[in-house]
C-alpha cells in the first residue's frame, strides 16, 4: 500500500489523500447524523460558519463541506484514470463537489422540515427563553437560528428580531411572537437566566 502510494504522481497523491480522508470523515458524520447525533456540533464549526445561504437551507456547513471534499477527491481520481488533463480534472471535481454540497443541503433541509412538521405547535414557543445559535440580523434584516425548548424538546428554529442591533451567537433571548409560517420573533432577554430560574423556584415554593 505504501509502495503503491509512493509511486503515484504528486497530482494523484493529492486527490487520493483528499478522497480517503474525506471518505472516512464522511462515514463518521453520516453515522452521527442519522443515529440522532448532530455532526455540526463537532468543534462548534457551524456556529462559526455564519455565512449560510439561509438559516433553513444551509449550503455551507460542516457536513456539506465533508461531502464536497469526498466527492471532489473521488471524481478527480476518476478523471485522472480516464486520462484527462490537470485543468479539466480540477474543473470537473469542483463541479461534482459543489453538486454534492447542494444535494446534501437539500436532503438535510427536508429532513429538518419533516422532523418539525405535524406535531410541533410553534405557538408553544412564546415566552420560552433560549440562546442564539446563528446570528440574527437587526430589524429583521437577516434570519438566524435559536435553540429553545418546545414541548419538552430542545430545538434549533428559524428566528427574526425587531431589535435595533444584531443578536450574536450565544445571546440569551426570549420568544415574543411567532409568524404564520413558523418563524420565531425574539428579543434579547435582559434578565439573567440564573435569575429566571430563581424566580421559577420561588413560584413553585409559593404554589406548594
Amino acid at each position: 500500500m505504501i509502495d503503491w502510494f509512493s509511486n503515484l504522481e504528486f497530482f494523484s497523491k493529492v486527490y487520493w489523500s483528499i478522497a480517503l480522508i474525506g471518505s472516512i470523515v464522511f462515514v463518521v458524520v453520516m453515522l452521527m447524523a442519522f443515529a440522532g447525533g448532530d455532526a455540526d456540533d463537532i468543534g462548534d464549526l457551524d456556529s462559526d460558519m455564519d455565512a449560510d445561504v439561509g438559516a433553513g437551507f444551509q449550503f455551507i456547513s460542516f457536513k456539506n463541506l465533508v461531502g464536497f471534499f469526498t466527492i471532489f477527491g473521488w471524481s478527480g481520481i476518476a478523471c485522472i484514470d480516464a486520462g484527462l488533463g490537470t485543468i479539466p480534472t480540477i474543473i470537473i471535481s469542483v463541479v461534482c463537489g459543489l453538486l454534492m454540497m447542494f444535494i446534501m443541503a437539500t436532503l438535510f433541509y427536508f429532513i429538518y422540515k419533516l422532523s418539525d412538521s405535524g406535531t410541533l405547535d410553534y405557538k408553544n414557543a412564546i415566552d420560552a427563553v433560549g440562546e442564539v445559535y446563528l446570528t440574527i440580523g437587526a430589524d429583521r434584516s437577516k434570519m438566524g437560528k435559536v435553540s429553545v425548548t418546545i414541548q419538552g424538546t430542545m430545538r434549533e428554529l428559524d428566528a427574526l428580531t425587531d431589535s435595533l442591533t444584531d443578536l450574536k451567537s450565544g445571546t440569551i433571548i426570549k420568544v415574543v411572537d411567532v409568524t404564520s409560517n413558523g418563524i420565531l420573533i425574539v428579543a434579547q432577554n435582559k434578565k439573567p437566566i440564573e435569575a429566571l430560574q430563581l424566580d421559577m423556584n420561588d413560584t413553585k415554593k409559593l404554589n406548594a
